[in-house]
């Protein structure tokens, strides 16, 4: 039981796995936060368009 504990002590791949989750959870964040900045604006432009081709449709 001793030497179980000595091994977890040493083992650093749980650590990894918690680094590469929160390198994970902060693209995601950042990823986040860049398509609410944008999101106005590509509305704004999907409007326009869409208000063009009904225009132009009759």
């Amino acid at each position: 039981m001793k030497m179980f504990f000595a091994k977890l002590k040493k083992s650093e791949a749980g650590a990894t796995a918690i680094e590469y989750g929160l390198i994970a959870a902060l693209v995601a964040v950042a990823a986040i936060a860049g398509l609410q900045a944008v999101s106005s604006s590509l509305n704004n432009t999907f409007t326009a368009v869409s208000t063009e081709l009904n225009t132009a449709s009759q």
